[in-house]
């Protein structure tokens, strides 16, 4: 295993997110997934092993079996340019190189069953996101039906959930609608899948872009375990959260040890660094049937 906290790339404006560095090519951009790991709106200072190219690896998958316009050009270091082929020991199977789209500032999120923030909604005044739900729903329940529950792009701190009437006046009602039916049909074939593979898909989100033509292209990450809460179906029951395939043991540890989440976080111990990098592993070779150790040596 190996671990990369920043990618090193001269020559190339480089903005870093809190998981991804992105360089900008002029028409195109570089993206390359690191180690880092987020929680409660912080990096951590500590990374998960080989978590950058799990993501990476998980991402071209869904864009592989969705067959849905999206940004991906190549995962080939040679056509990112010398600079990033002489970088291959650290940036194999974690760079891709995609068209340079608008992002569309809304976040399109989409939930199936009744977990998280979601949850702790309806507890109060029986909605999500201001849609209406049936009484006496219970935690992690399934809903009757998917819904699309849009928020807002934030720079810093949460996402704010706003109502599809407040999406539609921000981007215009026909792209709302669009993004609307292709994020609902989108989960509705990954969540068969993950079904098949015994797992439980509760909700993801989905970022999306549109090129100077119009043309509209799903962009960043997708169904990855950072984007998502999975769930083995095996273990799900309603009434209780079931254990999901992302960073809730670091959640979990973080919140034991006084941390206010004002101040710069603590580091994590090897056994939640250990733990953590196993879900992550175990998601990846259960949604695509693939060792992930054969997969990362191909690359």
């Amino acid at each position: 295993m190996t671990v990369l906290l920043h990618s090193d790339v001269p020559g190339y404006p480089c903005r870093r997110g809190k998981v991804r560095d992105v360089y900008d090519l002029g028409d195109r951009l570089v993206i390359i997934a690191t180690d880092r790991i987020s929680a409660f709106d912080w990096v951590l200072p500590t990374a998960i092993p080989d978590k950058g190219r799990i993501l990476t690896a998980l991402t071209l998958f869904w864009l592989n079996y969705l067959d849905v316009p999206n940004h991906l050009l190549s995962t080939d270091l040679a056509d990112m340019g010398p600079a990033f082929a002489e970088r291959a020991a650290d940036l194999a199977g974690r760079a891709c190189l995609v068209r340079k789209a608008s992002v569309v500032p809304i976040e399109c999120v989409v939930r199936g069953y009744l977990a998280g923030s979601g949850w702790k909604e309806y507890q109060r005044y029986g909605t999500v996101c201001g849609i209406a739900l049936p009484p006496g729903l219970t935690q992690s329940a399934r809903l009757p039906e998917a819904i699309f529950t849009p928020a807002t792009k934030e720079e810093s701190g949460h996402d704010q959930n706003i109502s599809f009437e407040e999406m539609s006046d921000l981007i215009g009602r026909d792209l709302a609608l669009s993004l609307r039916q292709r994020s609902l049909d989108i989960y509705q074939r990954a969540s068969e899948h993950a079904h098949s593979c015994g797992l439980i898909l509760a909700d993801t989100k989905f970022e999306w872009g549109m090129l100077p033509d119009g043309e509209v292209l799903l962009i960043d990450e997708v169904l990855t375990p950072d984007s998502s809460r999975f769930w083995p179906a095996d273990q799900y029951h309603e009434g209780a959260s079931p254990p999901s395939f992302d960073k809730q043991f670091v959640r979990d540890w973080l919140e034991t040890t006084g941390w206010d989440k004002n101040s710069p976080p603590p580091p994590l111990p090897p056994e939640v660094v250990e733990r953590t990098a196993a879900k992550y592993r175990e998601a990846y070779e259960r949604l695509t049937g693939q060792s992930l150790g054969s997969s990362l040596a191909a690359r």
